[in-house]
């Protein structure tokens, strides 16, 4: 059977230090329209790992396609790259935050996390993206104040300061 590679035109690869199959199965555990769809294991010995050991993991995120590659030790996620999940209410947002959050991942402000293997994440409710981008300024910058003081987005929070 072809690897499903072989239908993509593009994929975001992810370097992981030894954990990628690991990090495709929580992926595919936590967000909907998720799955981990071929792992490959190498043919031979490379320099972070052996024959045998899972080189590379190709999953499905939110629809978006991934590979997951174990490259070794040395290389870490940052912030320059982060994925913006968009969700429909408090219910979801807090599912997906405390999912990330809470098995071994961290905090930041403005609706920014990390899960345990290092990937940024901004768990983003509609409710704020269309209050920041309301036609009346006024609105749009008290939704923005509000959300500086937030880690998780409250939507309640939000739609009251559009409310003012």
């Amino acid at each position: 059977m072809p690897s499903v590679s072989a239908s993509r035109n593009i994929a975001v690869c992810l370097w992981f230090d030894g954990n990628a199959e690991e990090a495709a199965n929580f992926y595919a555990g936590t967000f909907p329209d998720s799955r981990v769809d071929a792992v490959f294991r190498a043919p031979g010995d490379y320099p972070a790992g052996q024959q045998g050991d899972v080189l590379t993991v190709e999953f499905t995120v939110l629809c978006m396609p991934f590979l997951g590659l174990n490259g070794g030790p040395g290389v870490e996620f940052n912030q320059a790259v982060s994925f913006q999940v968009f969700t429909r209410d408090q219910a979801e947002t807090d599912r997906l935050w405390n999912a990330i959050v809470g098995n071994g991942g961290s905090e930041n402000a403005c609706s920014w996390c990390r899960d345990r293997f290092g990937v940024a994440w901004q768990i983003v409710p509609r409710a704020l993206m269309e209050g920041m981008s309301d036609p009346d300024r006024a609105v749009a910058r008290r939704v923005f104040d509000a959300m500086m003081t937030m880690t998780k987005i409250d939507i309640a929070t939000i739609e009251a300061a559009r409310r003012g």
